[in-house]
Order: structure tokens, then sequence, then C-alpha cells
């Protein structure tokens, strides 16, 4: 019996409607990830995908399963223009892996633009890993809605630039280290704190000289040189009359 168009087309419609579905199922494009080790010298890390796949059963049930481990991850910094904004990749971060249209195999071997090795497309093992997502279990608080920081989880330091006051700020409990041959301020220095001169400048460590000063100095309070006072109240030994000169400082 000869079959009608309206069914054969309804049999195509199903035949293309399940095609659609299991392109769809095959497909990956990105997903949440858990890290679960980062290798620094090679700057890849093995990932954990965070949501199960999902497939039928010889029952026609539906089940889930966990993805494999995506081993070689290529883990993604901000970077540009001869600079890299680094940070430590802990097991357990959170992160958004990527898969990429074709295979990357010969381009992270080499760089440049390179031949696909295999016909692959969007495949578990072409995966990049951006570490920063994060869900409602392990995210952070206290965010800034005015300014732009570099900072620790907890928030408890942290480098900030606010673009309302113009203003670098830099919180740091455990101290500042600034490790440069020079530090050049244009303008003025006010220091709240005890300052500790513990040497001296280049090129006046031979004759003596832990630092020179130019311009006229203002000093409000004690002022003392190897444990003697040297302010306006201080006093000599020695004292007498006529031309010769004083003794020490008391």
């Amino acid at each position: 019996m000869a079959v009608s168009n309206q069914t054969r087309s309804g049999d195509l419609a199903e035949t293309l409607q399940s095609e659609r579905e299991t392109t769809k199922n095959q497909i990956r494009v990105a997903m949440p990830g858990i890290v679960q080790s980062f290798d620094p010298s090679t700057v890849t890390a093995v990932v954990q995908p965070a949501i199960r796949y999902v497939e039928n059963d010889n029952d026609g049930n539906r089940v889930t399963q966990n993805y494999p481990l995506l081993v070689d991850v290529p883990v993604v910094f901000p970077r540009g223009g001869g600079c890299t904004l680094t940070f430590p990749v802990k097991d357990g971060d959170e992160c958004l892996v990527i898969f990429s249209d074709r295979c990357i195999d010969f381009w992270w071997q080499s760089g440049g633009v390179q031949e696909p090795v295999d016909d692959r497309l969007h495949d578990l093992s072409d995966a990049f890993c951006i570490v920063g997502p994060q869900s409602q279990a392990k995210k952070i608080g206290s965010i800034s809605t005015g300014a732009t920081q570099l900072r620790s989880d907890d928030g408890s330091t942290y480098f900030e630039l606010n673009p309302t006051t113009q203003k670098i700020k830099i919180v740091a409990p455990g101290g500042l280290d600034v490790v440069a041959p020079l530090a050049d301020f244009s303008e003025k220095v006010t220091i709240n704190g005890l300052l500790t001169w513990m040497g001296g400048m280049v090129g006046s460590l031979a004759s003596g000289t832990a630092a020179k000063i130019t311009g006229a100095i203002e000093f409000f309070g004690t002022l003392k040189s190897n444990g003697k006072s040297i302010d306006d109240t201080h006093t000599h030994k020695g004292v007498q009359t006529g031309s010769g000169n004083s003794g020490e400082v008391n």
C-alpha cells in the first residue's frame, strides 16, 4: 500500500527531531567545573565537570552520570602586552570550562595557526579552564560597588583603585614589601607611624652618610642623635666663657 505524503512527512519530522535532540546532547559548549589539581609548570589543570550528563538506559529510564575527569586543561589567566595577572589555583576552586569547536592539540603544543589533528568537534578533550565563577555556596562577600579591588576572598587584604576619589588604597595587615632600586615620590609624603631607616642611599655608604636632605627641615617634638636629645632644650657639658667650644651634648 502506498504511503501518503502526510504520513511520510510525519515520519521524517520525527526522525529529524530525534536527530536534533541527539546532536544537541552531543554538543558541549560550556559548563561549571571544579579544579582537582593545578600544574603551574604547564599551566594546566585537572577538572571535574560539575554538571552530570543525562542518558537513557536499556529500559528507557533517564539516568545521570559524572563526566570523566578532564586532564591537561589549559588554564586561562588575564594576559596581554607582555603582562599576566596570575593567582594561586587550588584544589576545589570553581571554574568555567569552555569547549573548543575544533581539536586544539597542535595549537596547544606549538601555538600559532595550526591544522586540526583530529576531526572531533566540541569534545571533552578540547577544554579551557577559566577560574573564577562562583556558586552561591562559595561566593565571596563585601564586594565594593564603587572601586576596583585586587583582594583576598575574605576581604582583609586588598589593592583598591577608586575612580571617584582618584585614589589608590592598599590594605595589608601583614605588611608591605617594596623591592626597587629607587622609589620616586613626586609630591608630599605623610607617615603617621614610626619611620625606621635601616640603611643608606646608593653612593653615600662609602662616605658613611645614611641620608642626604636638600631643603629646610622643621621638627616638632624631640630630636635625638645616638640617644642624646638635640632639640631646643638640650644642654652641653664643659661650658666656659671665652672663645672656646662647649663640650658634648648631655
